[in-house]
C-alpha cells in the first residue's frame, strides 16, 4: 500500500530550500556529498521527527513530542543527504544536513513500508535513551503529523544501527517493542542492596 507522507509546514519546507540554495550552508556542512556534488539538490519525502520522552515513566504510556521535520536531499535519482529543520520561538527554521547510515537506513525502511498490506503515515521516532531512531508508521492516515502519540496498531521499524538484540528493518508492532525497549533501560538492583 502506498504511504501517506504527510505535509510539512511551508516555513519548514522554505528554511531546507533557503539552506541548499546557500554555497556556504552546503559547504560548511560536514557532509561529503554535499561538498562535493554541485546538485541541484530536491528535498522529498518530509518526515516528522518525534521524541519518546522516557520510555520508562510509571505513569502511562510514553509521550511524544515533535522535535522538527526531516527531508531526504535527492541529487538526480538517489538520495545524498538528509536535511532537518526544527522549531524555534520564532518559527521553523534550518537545523541540520546530515548524512550517513540513519539516511540510508530510512530510505531502505519506507521502500519496506511501501510493501506493507496497510497504508501508513510515516514519520521518524528517536529513542535518545537506547541512541536509536525508528521508522514510526502510524495507523491513522489523516492525523496531522506533528501531533499524536503512538496508536495501537502503529509500527516501528528501528532504523540501521540498531541497538544490540533488535533487528533493524524489522516491523514491530509498537505495543509488542515498547516493553522490550523498557526492559532494556530498567537495571536490576545490585547483588546485597534493598529491593
Amino acid at each position: 500500500m502506498p504511504l501517506h507522507v504527510p505535509q510539512a509546514p511551508a516555513p519548514a519546507l522554505r528554511s531546507v530550500l533557503t539552506a541548499l540554495d546557500s554555497p556556504t550552508a552546503v559547504r560548511e556542512a560536514r557532509t561529503p556529498a554535499l561538498s562535493t556534488l554541485t546538485g541541484p539538490f530536491e528535498p522529498e519525502l518530509p518526515l516528522p521527527v518525534h521524541v519518546l520522552d522516557d520510555i520508562t515513566a510509571p505513569d502511562g504510556p510514553p509521550s511524544t513530542r515533535l522535535t522538527g521535520w526531516r527531508f531526504l536531499i535527492r541529487d538526480g535519482d538517489r538520495t545524498v543527504a538528509a536535511a532537518e529543520a526544527m522549531l524555534t520561538a520564532d518559527g521553523w527554521a534550518f537545523s541540520h544536513f546530515s548524512e550517513g547510515p540513519y539516511v540510508s537506513s530510512a530510505e531502505l525502511a519506507l521502500s519496506q513500508a511501501e510493501s506493507l498490506p496497510s497504508a501508513y503515515q510515516p514519520r521518524l521516532l528517536s529513542i535518545p535513551e537506547l541512541y536509536m531512531v525508528t521508522l514510526w508508521l502510524h495507523g491513522d492516515l489523516m492525523a496531522d503529523g506533528a501531533e499524536g502519540g503512538l496508536g495501537a496498531g502503529d509500527l516501528l521499524v528501528p532504523l540501521a544501527p540498531a541497538p544490540p538484540g533488535i533487528a533493524a528493518h524489522r516491523a514491530h508492532q509498537a505495543t509488542d517493542l515498547l516493553p522490550v525497549l523498557t526492559h532494556r533501560l530498567t537495571r536490576a538492583p545490585l547483588l546485597g542492596s534493598p529491593a
